[in-house]
């Protein structure tokens, strides 16, 4: 009766774990990475198959919609999320300096090279790398939104022997023949509280928006990416219009691409629903290809 009541209890345990339940103001780890502070958070089974997800220019964790996070959770992975440089609880870099805004988006909209940028994007993979690292985590599947995608992007063309699988949302290759972007406003007359609580940090953008810019194109980088890859794309995104998302898909074979009538440069939570079942299907039938490939 004493084993099946420790059984139980650990039963118990385990369940709890699997079926932790996310919200965007649980405790965040500070952890030292690559010389700065990293904040990071996760939930779901720590055994579990794991997936990292990356958020776009100026947004930290808190900006992933908790129903796609507690999805994922509930579906036997472990979710892991953390607050890019200049966001959230990480380190703010204002030693760096802060690039002008207003001259780095003119000498990118006419070709000029953008050089020196305070760091890159290949940095912030770094930190993602970095994280794993600390966590002990060999290979995980990789999910970014917008600039988050660009690092994903990155990360699986650099190090895809830790990559079990990309899923690229509203992003782009940065390849110059694509439509420009167009402003958004929607987040005008914010208040510096709202914004943080929604995970927001305008501070970032001109240290984030200069390390976009000085990527430049990396449509040959894209194009060696290999894993498994899910591209998701809004019809209705100005920020990044839908050509970004094929043009990605273009370049990596064997990639899927799906797009969303009445989905912008955010993910509308009508929407969330379709977005996890696509995500869920594409972890799923990765997982089954390595798992036929180490078999063979």
């Amino acid at each position: 009766m004493k084993l099946a009541r420790i059984a139980l209890i650990g039963l118990f345990f385990i369940s709890a774990a699997v079926s932790a339940n996310y919200n965007r103001d649980q405790a965040m780890i500070v952890a030292q990475l690559n010389g700065i502070d990293i904040a990071y958070t996760s939930v779901g089974d720590v055994n579990a198959p794991a997936v990292l997800m990356i958020m776009g220019l100026s947004a930290s964790h808190r900006a992933w919609p908790e129903d796609l996070i507690n999805g994922l959770a509930a579906a036997g992975y472990r979710v892991i999320l953390f607050d890019n440089r200049d966001t959230g609880e990480s380190a703010r870099l204002d030693a760096l300096g802060k690039p002008s805004l207003r001259w780095q988006w003119l000498k990118s909209a006419t070709g000029l090279k953008v050089v020196n940028p305070p760091y890159t994007l290949n940095d912030m993979a770094a930190d993602s790398i970095a994280l794993l690292d600390q966590l002990g985590i060999e290979k995980v599947h990789i999910v970014g939104a917008s600039m988050g995608g660009m690092i994903a992007q990155i990360i699986a063309a650099e190090y895809p022997q830790r990559t079990a699988s990309l899923v690229s949302i509203m992003s782009t290759t940065g390849a110059r023949h694509l439509p420009r972007s167009k402003r958004q406003n929607k987040r005008e007359g914010w208040s510096i509280e709202k914004l943080h609580d929604r995970g927001f940090y305008r501070s970032a953008i001109p240290r984030q928006f200069m390390a976009v810019v000085a990527a430049g194109d990396r449509s040959e980088q894209v194009r060696t990416i290999s894993v498994p890859t899910l591209v998701l794309h809004g019809e209705e995104d100005t920020m990044l219009p839908p050509a970004h998302g094929l043009h990605t898909h273009e370049l990596i074979t064997g990639s899927t691409y799906i797009s969303f009538p009445g989905m912008g440069h955010a993910m509308p939570a009508k929407l969330l629903p379709t977005i996890l079942d696509a995500v869920k299907s594409h972890f799923s039938a990765a997982t089954k290809a390595m798992m036929k490939v180490s078999s063979q």
